[in-house]
């Protein structure tokens, strides 16, 4: 196991917003020059009135970005124009994959002066559809793929710098190799993108002790609507001048600005780690069963994930070279890992483990319980978490709400919930799985069997969906804990939300993007 003392990189040579790539800008500047001179009229103006500039925008990008950077063809196109659960399919004019912040900058400053609206993606694995364009087609995909380096990893320091197309699994997998590690884990780290996470505020199963990724960027960068550049990248610990900008982006899905660079905090490598697996009764004893975790292991519950006996079963046919870890049936299944960076609590992790599940036993807070004697076992304890998931959307159609509530309420909210939502709508089945230590829990409603996703999602499933939200709220929780607002809560969050919120967030995006051309139709 690595111990942290890896080379130091050099900190980046921050430059200014066109340093590197003068000549773009000023070829920008002479073709937006030109084009005014030449047809005598505003910019703006020319963009309503002119029926080829859709040509000439396009002509114009791709002077801009050269033969890597745009694309029109159509199936090169497809894969990214539908979200990642299948909701929602849009259409664009092109997809732009600019390779650098000037590039991204000067794009903008182009769109802006066409009126061409920006539609912001990484790597598309999104839940809420947010990063897909609407259906009109006269809007621009930007993908951030291309600006995919990590152009500092420093491990004095424990921060790494990086590009928005940035691979989760990427960054992890090059801060283990300078003995550290960046604490946020999802299903789909393998396509995630670190300016998509940011962009929604991903949270994922570490939540539990190191935070969403509000708690993990220590700076970034963005390039605003009119092309300029908000360079935050500095991790400052304190800094009091004004308002805090960079969490202003986080979360704010692309209609604020377009996140380009990260600064992002990194904790020391595993040294050891146990994970457990156990049956409970109920969610009030998986939720005893982690505050008596947090007592006996103070500081080191890295995860604590719940699911009810039907989402295992859901996975193991999916699935069915994966076991059930317990032997018989279990109302819920309550997935705990403990982790150690040192090698003295790295020794005592077994021996913690046992004592836990005994004491859990003794209070009759568990049924059953099994720890992990392998990495592999650990991995693939884990895997039938992360299966769910597309085991339950295999099952058929759902609508799936990601909610969160007070957590010492989401053990009463479930069991209200849950009975309440199969009485009002018979045939459907509804699941609970999740991040049960800080309150945020996946509610999903199955349709009955052989119902037409179509049809039931846009009559009962968006009937069920308001229900649900309307139970939420009446619980003061909220109707989106990690997976963003995007297309598909927009108008919910709208009925729903206190509307001195709502103001100010219109407010601020008027202020920020007054033409309103970042991600239209999303957030607000």
């Amino acid at each position: 196991m690595a111990t942290g003392n890896g080379t130091r990189c050099a900190p980046p040579n921050r430059k200014p917003v066109f340093a590197g790539s003068k000549a773009i800008a000023e070829r920008l500047e002479r073709l937006l020059n030109f084009a005014a001179i030449k047809n005598e009229l505003p910019l703006r103006a020319r963009a309503n009135s002119r029926p080829d500039m859709t040509d000439a925008f396009l002509k114009e990008a791709a002077f801009l970005l050269g033969p890597k950077g745009l694309t029109t063809d159509a199936g090169d196109m497809a894969p990214w124009l539908t979200d990642w659960r299948g909701r929602y399919t849009g259409h664009a004019l092109a997809i732009a994959a600019p390779a650098t912040t000037a590039e991204v900058s000067s794009l903008v400053r182009l769109c802006s002066s066409h009126r061409v609206a920006i539609v912001p993606q990484g790597g598309n694995s999104g839940m809420s559809g947010g990063a897909t364009p609407m259906g009109t087609g006269n809007e621009l995909l930007l993908s951030l793929r291309r600006m995919n380096r990590i152009t500092a990893l420093d491990p004095a320091a424990r921060t790494a710098t990086c590009e928005a197309g940035v691979i989760l699994q990427t960054l992890r997998e090059a801060s283990h190799a300078k003995g550290l590690r960046f604490p946020l884990s999802l299903g789909g780290k393998g396509s995630a993108t670190i300016g998509g996470l940011i962009s929604t505020n991903a949270g994922g199963t570490q939540v539990l002790r190191h935070g969403s990724m509000r708690a993990l960027v220590m700076g970034l960068e963005a390039v605003m609507a009119d092309g300029s550049v908000l360079d935050l990248l500095t991790p400052l610990k304190k800094d009091n001048r004004g308002f805090d900008l960079k969490q202003l982006m986080i979360g704010s899905e692309g209609t604020l600005g377009i996140v380009t660079a990260a600064t992002l905090k990194l904790e020391p490598a595993i040294c050891g780690r146990s994970v457990m697996w156990a049956g409970a009764a109920s969610l009030h004893d998986a939720r005893e069963l982690l505050l008596l975790a947090q007592d006996m292991a103070s500081g080191l519950v890295e995860g604590f994930e719940v699911l009810p006996q039907h989402s295992l079963e859901a996975v193991l046919a999916y699935m069915p070279d994966l076991r059930a870890p317990l032997a018989g049936a279990h109302p819920w299944h309550v997935l705990i890992e403990l982790v150690a960076t040192d090698p003295e609590t790295s020794e005592r992790l077994a021996g913690l483990s046992e004592n836990l599940l005994a004491t859990a036993f003794e209070r009759g807070l568990i049924a059953d319980a099994t720890i992990a004697a392998s990495e592999d076992q650990a991995e693939r304890l884990w895997l039938i978490r992360e299966t769910i998931s597309p085991a339950e959307r295999a099952i058929g159609p759902a609508m799936q709400h990601d909610i969160s509530v007070p957590v010492e309420k989401m053990p009463a909210f479930v069991e209200a919930a849950v009975p309440r939502l199969e009485a009002d709508w018979p045939g459907t089945r509804a699941v609970c799985f999740g991040h049960l230590g800080d309150g945020n829990v996946h509610f999903h409603v199955i349709a009955p069997a052989g119902s037409d996703r179509a049809t039931w999602e846009a009559s009962d499933g968006k009937a069920i969906s308001a229900q649900v939200h309307d139970m939420v709220s009446a619980w003061g929780g909220s109707i989106s804990a990690e997976h963003g607002i995007g297309r598909l809560k927009r108008d919910e969050l709208a009925r729903l939300a206190d509307p001195a919120m709502l103001a100010t967030m219109r407010a601020i995006k008027h202020a920020l993007d007054p033409d309103g051309l970042l991600n239209p139709g999303k957030l607000v």
